[in-house]
């Protein structure tokens, strides 16, 4: 079991480093994971094997980006067992993030796994504070209120109210995605970016292969169409909106970052109506419009403990 040690480094408040570019960061990582679900709907293999190569096919670029990253002859202590425990759980809940979620969507409406995944700030700030004494402002409560409320009006016109195993797949997915965040939250204190997002997806994507080899799926694209879902699933929703993501993580509380990508469901829905004509009401609009004053509010907040 790795035992993780303090860097010793300089930290702001919740013990993360302050840095003036992490908002852009998870704010351009959102938007990079944003494009999962257009990559997902466009691949042709079943929802396992897909997530499978969202890892596969990102593990040897960001080897790449690892080996170039630090010096070939000097490993820190701490880096030394990359597969260590708090690693493999990291990938574990990334693992099952993602093929929970693939396969919420075979059962509800596309819509309702994405309102439903990203409910994940409810269980960040509740696992924050169950496990790490973390505690938030009540104006960021209010910011998360806020931002559900408008994520809520932006998918609310294909809930679908018989779907409920699918919709409880969601659910759990959000519980996943939020154990990930807060594993990655504590893992950017001791190790670089680039570490964990190696470890997580050699982890995650083993896990992929057998849940997609158990249940049966295919994995070879019958077209060319079907190739570039994947790689592009892989290189920008992946390698750059998952590693921008961490990266923000080791300078910005998990609470408010776990917010902040709530962005993705309003790029998810822009991105839906430019490419596949699913047309935007004026209620969604105006959802959209609330997440993103959610967002700027969380921001804003000076996340002073709740009394």
């Amino acid at each position: 079991m790795t035992q993780l040690k303090s860097t010793g480094k300089k930290v702001g408040s919740y013990g993360v480093k302050p840095n003036p570019y992490a908002f852009i960061a998870l704010l351009l990582g959102a938007i990079g994971i944003a494009f999962a679900p257009i990559f997902v709907r466009l691949s042709e293999l079943g929802p396992s094997a897909t997530a499978f190569y969202r890892l596969g096919f990102a593990v040897p670029l960001l080897g790449v980006w690892l080996w170039t990253s630090r010096p070939a002859t000097s490993f820190p202590v701490n880096e030394q067992r990359v597969t260590g425990l708090p690693l493999i759980s990291a990938g574990c809940f990334f693992a099952a993030d993602l093929a929970v979620w693939h396969w919420s969507i075979q059962f509800t409406s596309v819509a309702n796994a994405t309102l439903l995944a990203n409910f994940a700030p409810i269980f960040v700030v509740l696992g924050g504070w169950l496990l790490f004494g973390e505690t938030v402002s009540r104006w960021f409560l209010v910011a998360i209120a806020l931002v559900l409320l408008g994520a809520t009006l932006l998918v609310s016109a294909s809930i679908d109210t018989q779907h409920v195993f699918g919709d409880a797949l969601g659910l759990l997915t959000a519980i996943f995605y939020a154990g990930y965040i807060l594993s990655v939250a504590r893992l950017r204190l001791h190790f670089p970016t680039a570490t964990i997002a190696f470890a997580c997806s050699i982890v995650g994507a083993t896990i992929l292969f057998f849940i997609a080899w158990l249940s049966g799926e295919g994995f070879l694209p019958m077209t060319m169409t079907g190739w570039l879902s994947l790689v592009g699933l892989a290189c920008i929703s992946q390698v750059i909106g998952q590693s921008l993501i961490m990266f923000a993580l080791a300078h910005l509380p998990s609470a408010f970052a776990s917010v902040s990508l709530l962005l993705q469901p309003v790029t998810a829905a822009i991105l839906a109506w430019r490419l596949f004509g699913e047309a935007l009401t004026l209620q969604q609009g105006f959802g959209g419009v609330i997440v993103l004053a959610g967002i700027v509010l969380a921001r804003w907040s000076d996340r002073k403990p709740v009394s």
